[in-house]
This record gives structure tokens, C-alpha cells and sequence, in this order.
């Protein structure tokens, strides 16, 4: 009696004991399935140093003596960030606009160029959502609730090493490094100092113009597994070509395409892990005087939609440059 009495006593704190530990386990699962990603600077469209000519790839066009150049550019990105879960069959619009202002400043000496932009979102809006275990959560960004806020600021260095102005082959060099600047639930910033390294050609034949890059983006910053994020340092590519057509002395119509995008190092163009984006561009420019005048028109669309490359991209831009007399070397 004494045995199945103590038997039923240890049967029952047997079943307390396994009640408890599936209450536990059901009060704790909820919150270790939810977890959420800080996001990161979502934006790739990066613009060329003021003065460069192109949106994205820069014609090498430095020479003469003390000159600069101011530009300002605005543009809206539509559907830059869709999150897919691995097997297709989640999607969260993350981020389904985005709308900025860039300001941007040039010194140039003979060959050499420093310059500063200065990127400044007024809207970042986007959906909510959940992708496995990670919870997203969309930024919520506008002029009301956040104006005048500069968001990873750039300050860069180009050379010119090879060719002449105008000549059918230029080489340079340029460098940029990132400031940290804005939130990281924003997706306007990675929150780290970030540098880019790029080696540029550009040159002229006849009616055409071309110019390219190739480089790597040293981003400490790598949030996998999470749905979306980019993974760490990045290799840079883009090239483009350009028709003109002139309308009078000193003024030109330049159009043409300008592709451009970037890939993971540890996924080398695993479509993942890779964006890139096609951009047609017309500029109406007056160069050779003393004051050169530049208006810019753009209109792009994702090729490889990751990482910021958007369904759809309408950009705007104006540039004023001039420099003295120098040598032309």
C-alpha cells in the first residue's frame, strides 16, 4: 500500500514537473521566434562627384586651375526593399518608397578633385511584416517627422592618373569614406564608417562618351541570417555610354545608359547576395565657357532587385562648375 501510494505521489510530481516545463516552453518560444533586425542604409545609388558629369559614373573631366563645382540632386525610388522568405512564400515591402535630396560641393586643382555630399531623405515608408523567426519592422521617415537630416555623408578624393581631357582614354582613381550619420530603423544608414576604393575610366570618340568602374566597398557590417540584409564588404561594378548631339556652340544633349551594382565578397553575384540596376540618362549641358551648366534627367530600373536596386527610380539633378585657366595635362 505504502509502494503504490508513494508510486502515485511521484507520478503526480512527475506530470506537474512536465506540465511545467511545456508552460515554459510555450510562454518562451513566442518571444524567441521574434526577433528583429536593426536594418541598414538600404540606398546603392550613390552620385559622382559635383561636376562628374554622368549620375553614377564620372567622366574624369578634371583640369585647369582652381575650380569647383556645386550640384543638387533629388530623386524617388520606388519598391527598393522586398524581403522574400528562402522558399518564396513570404514577402514583406519593406521599404516601397524612398525620396531624397543631395547636396553636394567640389574642389578641383588641375588633375585633382575633393569633394563632399551630403544625402538628405525626407521620406522612407514601408510595410511591416514577418519572415520566419524575424520580425520587420518599416521605417516611418518624412519631412514632418524628420527634416533636414543628413544620413551617412560622403567625403571624397579623385585623381585623374592617365589621358587628357577629352581624350579617348582616361584613368583615375578615387576614394570616399562614410560617415555614420542617422538611424538604422530608418534604413538610411549602416551606423558604421564605411570607405569605397575605386579604380574609373571614361573617354571620349567622336559623338560618344563612355565611362566605368570597378572598386570595393569596405562595409563592416553583416547582419545574416537576417531576410534582406547585405552581407559585409562589397565588389563594385558600372559602365556607361552616351550619344551627343549638339544644338549650338558650347551646348550638347548627352543620352545614354548607365548600369551599375554591387556583390557580396563572401557570395561572389550569388543572386542573393547581389543588386544591380539600369539607368537611362540625359543631360542638356553648356561646357567650355568659363561657367559650365549642367541639367540632369534620369529614369532606372532593377536589374538584379536586391539591396536597394528599385522596381522603378525618377532622378533630377543640376550642376554649376567652373574652374580658371591652367594647364590642361
Amino acid at each position: 500500500m505504502a509502494n503504490s501510494r508513494l508510486r502515485g505521489s511521484r507520478n503526480r510530481i512527475l506530470c506537474i514537473f512536465a506540465f511545467a516545463l511545456g508552460l515554459l516552453n510555450f510562454l518562451a518560444s513566442p518571444a524567441a521566434a521574434q526577433q528583429h533586425p536593426e536594418g541598414f542604409a538600404v540606398e546603392r545609388f550613390y552620385p559622382s562627384a559635383p561636376g562628374g558629369g554622368w549620375f553614377v559614373m564620372d567622366d574624369l573631366n578634371i583640369s585647369g586651375g582652381l575650380g569647383g563645382a556645386i550640384e543638387l540632386t533629388s530623386g524617388y525610388a520606388r519598391n527598393p526593399l522586398e524581403v522574400t522568405s528562402p522558399d518564396r512564400s513570404q514577402k514583406v515591402l519593406l521599404v516601397s518608397g524612398e525620396a531624397f535630396v543631395e547636396l553636394g560641393a567640389a574642389v578641383t586643382y588641375d588633375r585633382y578633385r575633393l569633394y563632399l555630399n551630403l544625402p538628405m531623405p525626407f521620406l522612407v515608408t514601408g510595410n511591416s511584416g514577418t519572415i520566419g523567426l524575424f520580425q520587420l519592422t518599416a521605417p516611418n521617415v518624412t519631412a514632418g517627422t524628420n527634416p533636414d537630416t543628413v544620413a551617412d555623408p560622403r567625403v571624397g578624393f579623385d585623381v585623374r592618373l592617365l589621358g587628357k581631357p577629352g581624350g579617348r582614354l582616361r584613368l583615375g582613381v578615387g576614394t570616399q569614406l562614410i560617415f555614420p550619420a542617422g538611424s538604422r530603423a530608418d534604413y538610411v544608414s549602416d551606423a558604421r564608417y564605411r570607405a569605397m576604393l575605386r579604380l574609373l575610366a571614361a573617354g571620349d570618340s567622336g559623338a560618344f562618351s563612355y565611362a566605368g568602374q570597378l572598386g570595393v566597398h569596405i562595409r563592416p557590417l553583416n547582419d545574416f541570417p537576417a531576410p534582406g540584409s547585405p552581407n559585409g564588404s562589397e565588389f563594385l561594378f558600372g559602365g556607361s555610354i552616351g550619344r551627343k548631339f549638339p544644338l549650338r556652340p558650347n551646348w550638347n544633349i548627352v543620352v545614354g545608359p548607365e548600369i551599375y551594382g554591387e556583390t557580396a565578397f563572401h557570395s561572389f553575384f550569388n543572386s542573393e547576395q547581389t543588386g544591380a540596376e539600369g539607368l537611362i540618362t540625359t543631360r542638356l549641358e553648356r561646357t567650355g565657357s568659363a561657367s559650365n551648366l549642367r541639367f540632369k534627367v534620369g529614369f532606372g530600373h532593377d536589374l538584379v532587385p536586391h539591396f536597394g536596386a528599385p522596381q522603378w527610380r525618377v532622378l533630377v539633378g543640376v550642376e554649376v562648375f567652373a574652374q580658371r585657366a591652367g594647364n590642361h595635362n
